[in-house]
């Protein structure tokens, strides 16, 4: 059965561009279908996946707003993305005066859900209307949350929104896990951090392994590949794969 996953955090910069990027590459690897879906008006993920954003005839916001089929380039490095570009910054606000917005996500994915195992949708860094449709087209939302005590103290806020979200938008809608990102072994208030997510949020849904802060991935990034193929020895390499293996396992 296909799982439909929303990478999603209120929070910038927690990694989860690159979380969806890499996470999507290792379960492919694993020889399961994959698209990645780039809600994120800065086009961020498009970006990293060599897609130049401006030369784009479609995105999703001609399957949000005028009801089109979802646009899906084929077969980049074994994924398939739908990109997007700025221009989906205004369907947030068109949005708002349009009938059954909070499921126009999900009917978009309906037709192509049985083409894929595990279709990743990367949030916008915000409680706004993008970020509710994903989690309405949602089967599981999976968290990273950057293990500095700042980022932890809002994913109260992120836990709320979901909640509202599985009352009357999604009942279905079940919490993957916490992915704890750019965490660095050597920094005591990294480990403090971690310690705290793990007690407070392990009760609620898994806390995988950290993944660690690394400029590794931002210099794939820069060279549009996963940090698999940019860095085929890099340590990190093995948490990413461990954490498709309990992906997986959803």
């Amino acid at each position: 059965m296909s799982k439909t996953i929303a990478i999603f955090n209120q929070a910038g910069g927690v990694g989860k561009t690159t979380l969806t990027h890499n996470l999507g590459y290792h379960l492919a690897k694993r020889s399961h279908s994959v698209l990645l879906v780039d809600l994120d008006p800065q086009a961020s993920l498009t970006t990293f996946m060599g897609v130049d954003t401006e030369s784009l005839e479609k995105t999703p916001f001609d399957a949000l707003i005028n009801e089109e089929p979802l646009f899906i380039l084929k077969d980049i490095e074994g994924i398939d993305l739908a990109p997007t570009n700025i221009t989906l910054s205004v369907a947030e606000i068109q949005l708002v005066n349009l009938d059954f917005r909070e499921v126009r996500l999900k009917e978009s994915l309906e037709p192509i859900r049985d083409d894929y195992d595990f279709i990743l949708i990367d949030c916008p860094p915000s409680l706004g209307l993008l970020s509710y449709t994903s989690l309405v087209a949602a089967t599981h939302v999976l968290v990273p949350i950057e293990t500095h005590f700042k980022a932890f103290q809002g994913t109260n806020l992120l836990l709320q929104t979901i909640a509202k979200v599985r009352k009357r938008g999604n009942r279905q809608l079940q919490l993957a896990g916490f992915v704890p990102s750019r965490y660095a072994v050597s920094n005591s208030q990294d480990k403090r951090t971690l310690k705290a997510i793990q007690e407070q949020f392990g009760t609620v849904a898994p806390v995988y392994e950290p993944i660690p802060r690394t400029t590794a991935f931002a210099d794939a990034s820069e060279q549009q590949l996963p940090l698999a193929l940019y860095d085929p020895k890099h340590s990190a390499l093995k948490i990413l794969d461990g954490l498709a293996t309990q992906i997986e396992k959803l």
